[in-house]
Parts: C-alpha cells; structure tokens; sequence
C-alpha cells in the first residue's frame, strides 16, 4: 500500500514531517522517504524499513534536515522522493496508488519520445512515479501534466509535487480512491492520508479533496486549481482493515464503522457463545460492536505481540506472510480451555492464516470456535490500489471453490446474493476448509451503511465486481461491442 504527508510552514517543518509520515508507518514495510526543500536545494533521504520502524531509520536526518516545505512517504512500490529535473522545473514528487497500464504507458511514451529520463530504479524495477512525473513533465504546466496523467492512468494516483521555488501541490486520484486530507495550525497546512497525526501534531481537519480535485498549497490556505470530478469510489477497505482507526475519511471515522460492522453482524448471525474475541488488530473493533450488540462478554484468547511484527499482508512470499502470522500472535490458554469462542477478523483472502489460528485454537482446548468476517467474500482481486498481494484471482478462497465446482467461466453474480444455494455452499466449504464451527460473512448493504457513504461513492469491486472505471457489470465480454465503460480495451478478469 503506502502513504505519504506533505508539511509547509511559516517556521521550520521537519519535526511535523517525520512524526507525521511516521503515522503513515502501519501502510508499508518497505520505505521511506523525506524531501525537504532548504534555501531553493532539496534535503532527501530514502532508507529501508524492513528490518527498522521508520523513526530509527531517519533519527539522523531528522537532526540535520531544515525547511519549511517537505514531503515524507512510506511506499512499498518504489523508492520515493523522487527528484525530478524537467522543461518544467526542479521538484520532488510522492506517488500513492497502482498504475494498472504501466507497460502501455511506458511503451507509448518510449514511441512518442515523450519519456524524459529513465524508469527503471537500481534494482531494475520500474518506478510508478517516475512514469507518473514523465505523463506530467509531457505537458506544458503542471497542472495539464497532472490532468493528463490522471486521464491516462488505470488504476489510481494520488500524488504531491514541491517545486525547487516553493510550490506545493496536491492532487487526489481520478476516483479518489485513496483519501487526501488537510490540516491547518497557525504555522500553516499538512497534507496526508490519515488524518490520525492531526490531533497530536496540533492540527485541525480543514478540507478532504475530492475525487480528482488538485490544489495549490501555501502556508495560510489551498487554491483549488482542478475542481472535483462527479463521480468517487473511495476504497471501502480502508474502513474495514488498512485504515487507522483514529482516522476519518469523508467524514467517517474508522473505528466508529468497525464499531457498526460487529453490531450488524451480531444482529445477522447471532450464536451462543462465553466471549467475543478480535482477531489483532482490525479485528478488535469490529469484535467490540459484536459484543455490545450481543450483550457478550469481550476477551482476548490472542494477543498479539506488537514490537516488531509487521501486518502479516505485507510480505510478498506467502511462507513469510504465514511465519509473520504463526509468531505475532499468542494465546492466553485460560481464556480459550473449554470455551466457546466468537471471533471477528476483518477478511478472509487464501485462508491460510485464520484456519491456522483455528487449529491453534482447538489445540488449546476451544469447545467452539465461531468466525465473523466484517466484509462480505472477497470474489475479485483489488485492481485500483496496491494493498492486495494476491497475484491471481485463485489466490482467493472463493474463486478456488467456484472454480472446482463450476469450472473457470462461472456467473459470480449468484455467489455475491447471501440468500442464495450457491453463496451458502461456498460459505460452507470454506467453513469446512478452515475447520470452524461456524462462519459468517457481513452482507454487502451492512456493510455501507456501516460505513455511512452512499454505495455508488464507495469501491465495493473486490466484493461484487462493479466499479465506475468500466460501468457497473460485474465481468465484461470484451472486445468492440463490449456495453462497458473500458470501451472493449480490457475486462477486470483480465487485468485482475
């Protein structure tokens, strides 16, 4: 995933930077970056936090960098700040999103010799920003450049740009898919993505950009230079798991509507049971709302060990993913021994983990184990932003079972209905597969109103497929005389 701040200041900004890209830490494993701009010459350090949380790894530049505009980023995709020499000027730019036609575009640009420098990092990776500043430095402003490359990019990008003289600019993706908020003190303005660092850093929430909206950035206000588009399908994830929960986005807090999510499922499947217990850490809200809803006891039969686990989604091989899983979590024997025992996770992706905790959880002497899920099952691959390490849609649970049973050309539509045979088979299979006592998956309108946007301002794609980028079916024939908004270009099952 990844995420980034941006500060600028009538005094000095560094501290607010680093505490505040520091509060994006819980989005990325991979690196981070800080660009501080100093008498018209940029301040940049780039380290690796794979084996050291953020704060370690940049103590020493926090000591020495000066200025009163940067830009801070945990990416897991590529080296960032990027500093870009161009027709337009100097800058430094932060990228957060996925660029799902990245080969189209370089391939394009290569042709139509509008690339500037090259894409490729020192490891050979290709870098989304670098792409992201060559679509923007093939314009004539920066402001057509960003228009340009947000009509160009599938997928989404959410980016900051400061200028060598001391522009600042915001610009929140097409769709608005991943948030961008303002904060404001008497000093000047903040820019992130969660808007937890506010209260702490001394900031007041002062404007969440819209779907596609670019602002310029001074110290005492914004300017808004590309208005809003009509049409947002904000992440709905971001409530369910990866956002933090002292965070709002459009005004929605995250910990209120995992809050709500374990009341609708305690009002959906209820079931007999000693305690409600959340699977660490995004499940802990959810199993909160599911006992008050319930009148349950709350308890903590897994705790999980903080220091230095990272999320277990973060590593790209699976073995890692599993090993980070086994050890960050330890049960507490009294509270599981002849129990029976509610959990709530967020999700359920390959299975892998939660039905290791629920042998675990039998091991130790659980009576019954009953699993509540705050989304419903995940049925796509998420293809707009880049927090899903799934390489394939069998990497998913539902899609396996759906596969061996219908083959690889079935209608999903049946398996998104909770009141259909087919949804309460797969349920059941994955019930099985894990070896719980029960299962229950949140339904989809849950969900929403959980959430509280209405649902065609919300992304649901990974649950049911649709999503304004291509119209509102679910999977798409393709072709020229395909009736979807991708005009015949690509189906979602064939870029998933």
């Amino acid at each position: 995933m990844g995420g980034f701040c941006g500060v600028i200041s009538k005094e000095d900004c560094v501290s607010d930077l680093f505490f505040g890209t520091d509060y994006h830490s819980h989005l990325g494993t991979h690196r981070g970056g800080l660009a501080v701009l100093d008498g018209g010459y940029f301040q940049r350090a780039i380290h690796s936090i794979q084996n050291a949380p953020f704060r370690t790894k940049f103590e020493g530049d926090f000591a020495k960098f000066h200025g009163k505009l940067g830009l801070g980023v945990i990416s897991d995709t590529d080296p960032q700040p990027l500093i870009v020499a161009s027709r337009l000027g100097t800058y430094a730019i932060v990228t957060v999103g996925l660029i799902a036609n990245i080969d189209d575009l370089m391939e394009e640009m290569y042709r139509d010799r509008k690339m500037q420098f090259q894409f490729s990092t020192s490891s050979g990776v290709v870098s989304p920003t670098a792409v992201v500043a060559a679509l923007i430095d093939s314009q004539g402003s920066f402001v057509e450049g960003v228009k340009y490359a947000q009509r160009k990019i599938e997928g989404s990008c959410s980016l900051m740009i400061l200028t060598d003289k001391g522009k600042f600019y915001a610009a929140r993706d097409r769709y608005g898919r991943t948030p961008i908020i303002f904060g404001k003190k008497d000093t000047g303005l903040m820019a992130t993505q969660e808007s937890c660092c506010f209260p702490n850093l001394g900031y007041a929430h002062l404007k969440d950009l819209g779907p596609g909206e670019m602002v310029e950035v001074t110290a005492d206000g914004l300017t808004t230079l590309v208005e809003p588009g009509p049409e947002m399908a904000i992440c709905s994830f971001l409530w369910v798991y990866y956002g933090y929960p002292a965070s709002s986005y459009e005004g929605r807090n995250v910990e209120m509507a995992r809050y709500r999510c374990g009341g609708y499922l305690a009002r959906r499947n209820p079931v007999e049971a000693d305690s409600v217990g959340g699977v660490p850490d995004s499940g802990i809200s959810h199993a909160l709302g599911y006992a008050h809803e319930a009148n349950l006891k709350y308890a903590r039969p897994f705790v999980k060990y903080t220091p230095t686990w990272a999320r277990s989604f973060m590593p790209s091989d699976q073995r890692q993913r599993e090993r980070v899983a086994a050890m960050k979590l330890i049960p507490i024997p009294n509270l599981i021994k002849g129990r029976r025992l509610i959990f709530c996770d967020d999700s359920i992706v390959r299975g892998t983990q939660l039905g290791q905790q629920a042998k675990r959880l039998f091991a130790d002497g659980a009576k019954e184990t009953h699993m509540r899920i705050a989304c419903p099952p995940l049925l796509y691959p998420c293809r707009f932003i880049n927090f899903s390490r799934s390489k394939s849609v069998y990497d998913l649970i539902t899609r396996r079972y759906i596969r061996e049973v219908e083959g690889e050309n079935a209608d999903l539509e049946k398996y998104q209905d909770p009141n259909s045979p087919e949804y309460a088979k797969m349920v059941e299979y994955i019930r099985e597969t894990l070896g719980l006592t029960s299962l229950a998956f949140q339904r989809l309108d849950d969900l929403v109103a959980a959430i509280g946007l209405p649902k065609e301002r919300l992304c649901t794609y990974c649950f049911d497929g649709k999503d304004v980028a291509f119209g509102t079916r679910p999977c798409c024939p393709g072709g020229a005389t395909c009736p979807c908004a991708c005009a015949g270009r690509r189906t979602p099952e064939a870029t998933a």
